[in-house]
């Protein structure tokens, strides 16, 4: 196993015990949940600080959620997309919570280390990349139906994208399903039915 390998079962056996524990959890823990000797996770990190911003770096990784968001059918009705997309990006963004919050509990939220290795400017580059690599996939799931659209597909992604985001802020009263969140954003927040007076004039 070369040190990538390594340094990625490593990160991966850490996450759930991050999440469980924050950065209270021990080496020793991560080195038994990945079946290797302590002093082996410290060939691969300088010190548990460095692990622990390896997680978090992990979790932003958007990777995963691309891979999943462009495995969707675009055979399959608007509504159907949008709203398996929607599971993928909930799930993207809950992980993101689970592990940042997990770290920042005991004010230790832990830097990615890619992002103290680079500039100001290329650190910045890197942070806006995040949003904009699921953007550009949710915009392909738009395109099949641009001509019965109201806007543009990417105007639509930036706006389903901000909603799922706005919908899976923690303590919300009554959280949506999925397919309810895309059935009020397709088709609105009123029934149809006849037009109050109100509404008439």
């Amino acid at each position: 196993m070369d040190p990538e390998q390594r340094r990625a079962m490593i990160v991966s056996a850490a996450l759930p015990l991050v999440v469980e524990y924050g950065p209270l959890v021990t080496t020793a823990k991560i080195a038994r949940a990945a079946g290797i000797g302590e002093g082996t996770i410290f060939r691969v990190f300088t010190d548990k600080e460095a692990l622990l911003a390896a997680c978090l770096e992990e979790a932003l990784r958007p990777d995963d959620t691309l891979a999943h968001l462009e495995a969707i059918s675009l055979d399959q009705p608007l509504s159907d997309r949008l709203t398996q997309a929607a599971a993928v990006m909930r799930g993207h963004m809950n992980r993101i919570g689970e592990v940042a919050g997990a770290l920042a509990s005991v004010g230790k939220a832990a830097r990615p280390p890619a992002a103290e290795a680079e500039g100001p400017e290329e650190g910045r580059s890197r942070h806006e990349a995040g949003p904009a690599a699921p953007r550009a996939a949710l915009t392909s799931l738009f395109e099949p139906d641009r001509a019965v659209l109201r806007m543009a597909p990417e105007r639509l992604a930036d706006t389903f994208q901000l909603l799922l985001m706005s919908a899976g802020r923690p303590g919300a009263p009554q959280p949506l399903e999925d397919a309810e969140l895309v059935d009020l954003f397709l088709h609105g927040a009123l029934t149809g039915g006849p037009k109050q007076p109100e509404e008439a004039t």
